[in-house]
């Protein structure tokens, strides 16, 4: 009898059917030929997103970068850094090529660590319209200071910015 109600509780937590993806709104990945953004700064059009087969669960998603470069937008002096996207999706995912892409786009973006987290997290959250998302910017020492940045987002609650400098011996 136990076993019955445990294969009976898998079936409906795991579902009986295999979920297949729908890849019809996913333009650059497979396409062959990638076109890397390289005028004018970071471009959220090359954001793509595909449906989620599973949005009744709250599951987590995690995206992480160490070749995240940008500019100081005072001396144009190259920035480096960590970034993650962590989120919960709802009904949409994002689609990694196209945030690949994205995230190159802010090669020749001049801007400070403080604005690209936070614009970062808003293109983000218009694409997919997550449950939760936190981007992390952990920015390279430059002067012998470290910066981190959290930006989050709570449905319900906003935007809420942390921003944390730290010396590096």
């Amino acid at each position: 009898m136990k076993e019955k109600d445990e294969a009976k509780k898998k079936e409906v937590i795991m579902g009986s059917e295999k979920q297949t993806d729908d890849t019809s709104g996913v333009k650059s990945l497979g396409s062959g030929h990638t076109d890397y953004p390289n005028q004018g700064g970071a471009d959220p059009n090359v954001l793509e997103k595909f449906p989620n087969k599973f949005p009744e669960r709250k599951y987590q998603v995690t995206f992480l970068t160490d070749e995240f470069t940008s500019l100081c937008p005072k001396t144009g002096q190259p920035d480096f850094a960590t970034i993650s996207v962590e989120y919960t999706p709802d009904e949409w995912c994002i689609e990694s090529k196209g945030l690949k892409l994205y995230m190159f786009s802010y090669r020749n973006e001049g801007s400070f660590m403080e604005t690209i987290t936070n614009n970062i997290l808003t293109h983000l959250v218009e694409l997919v319209k997550p449950h939760e998302m936190t981007i992390h910017g952990d920015f390279a020492p430059r002067g012998g200071i470290g910066m981190v940045v959290i930006a989050k987002y709570i449905r319900g609650e906003g935007v809420i910015v942390e921003t944390q400098g730290s010396e590096t011996v």
